[in-house]
């Protein structure tokens, strides 16, 4: 059965090392520093009597995730996994500047070849989680929170999708893109029309939308209305056909676009950037839906949206109900470092670091293989 994260009571259960697909040669240090490789064969063959504690940290206040995929890690190619003490805290947990978020202990040899890979599994799932989290707090005004969909499909290669989609859900987003996903917490994917349906229907949006409704009945209908740059033409194309069955409306336009409806009023350029999706276009969108009754109908964006664009719109409170972000969401900008701090009962470190404690930190026992 496949195992699903899952928030009960405010809390995320752990995931274990039968959700996540690790390849084979990790075992064969095949990812890890050579220098890594060569100091587990010195420890094993110089100093084998050895007990040492290794905590993590980063620099920055963030969210916490790869927790758990660090730890399935450590229990699937360690040796002696049974032997080692691990002490964490939990993905989603908001934490701070140089707090320890992860102890290991038990004989280097066993798992210090492993330290590299848990710093980067920890660096690219909370840089997208706190990404993502930013952006969703960027979102919420008037205590009132608009949904985020994370769509970093294309944005990085899909080998990462399963991992970043966790993230971004750990973050804080309603919705993600593509099946894989959601694979780690147990969704499936969310989207509605690319421009390439568009463009089989030669531009035609209402007819492209036909088709999608015909196929998928039981979809809410979002229609992509960008397409021709000519957003609230086809908006209000679309509406009149599908009245109260249509949800929402996208506009994706190209940064370097300026929409027809502004070609068409020259008048009201001069004071703000014309290009792409802008607030003055979705003013003027969300005007000429409720002039025609359709007030049901909400605003969907994207196309290079990050957490300052979106404050800028909330700031100007621009009518958008839905925002959806991708290659933003994915910038690496938080590291871990991985420090051996005792060994043998003795603090031990190198110069400018030291033993931590943290009382946050939570056991976590070696439950045995649970690939089966």
């Amino acid at each position: 059965m496949k195992e699903i994260a899952s928030k009960l009571n405010g809390e995320i259960s752990r995931l274990t090392n039968k959700t996540f697909k690790f390849d084979e040669r990790v075992a064969e240090g095949w990812f890890s520093a050579v220098y890594f490789l060569k100091s587990k064969e010195i420890i094993e063959n110089h100093l084998s009597e050895n007990i040492v504690t290794m905590q993590f940290f980063q620099k920055d206040h963030a969210v916490l995730c790869g927790t758990d995929e660090a730890i399935a890690l450590v229990h699937t190619f360690s040796d002696h996994p049974e032997k080692l003490e691990i002490h964490s805290l939990k993905d989603g947990d908001k934490i701070e500047p140089y707090e320890t978020v992860l102890t290991i202990s038990g004989p280097y040899q066993y798992f210090g070849y492993l330290e590299g890979i848990i710093d980067g599994i920890l660096a690219r799932r909370t840089s997208v989680a706190t990404n993502v989290y930013n952006v969703v707090k960027a979102a919420r005004t008037s205590g009132k929170q608009k949904p985020i969909i994370f769509m970093g499909d294309r944005d990085d290669h899909f080998t990462q999708q399963s991992g970043d989609g966790y993230s971004a859900f750990i973050g804080g987003s309603t919705a993600q893109a593509t099946h894989a996903m959601n694979e780690w917490w147990g969704k499936a994917g969310m989207g509605t029309m690319p421009h390439a349906l568009i463009q089989m229907f030669k531009g035609d949006v209402v007819a492209a939308s036909k088709a999608y409704q015909t196929q998928f009945p039981n979809d809410n209908l979002m229609a992509l209305v960008d397409y021709n740059n000519d957003v609230i033409t086809d908006s209000l194309k679309v509406a009149r056909e599908f009245g109260e069955q249509l949800i929402s409306v996208r506009l994706d336009t190209s940064r370097n676009l300026v929409d027809k409806y502004f070609l068409r009023n020259q008048h009201l350029m001069g004071t703000f950037d014309p290009r792409g999706v802008n607030p003055e276009l979705v003013f003027a969108l969300r005007r000429a839906l409720d002039d025609e009754g359709f007030q049901h109908v909400k605003i969907v964006v994207s196309g290079g949206f990050t957490e300052e664009r979106i404050r800028d719109f909330e700031n100007l409170q621009v009518p958008v109900d839905m925002y959806g972000v991708g290659g933003s969401l994915l910038k690496i900008r938080i590291g871990f470092t991985g420090d051996n701090v005792i060994i043998n009962g003795d603090h031990e470190a190198k110069e400018g670091r030291r033993y931590k404690p943290n009382t946050r930190l939570e056991v976590v026992p070696y439950i045995g293989d649970t690939n089966d």
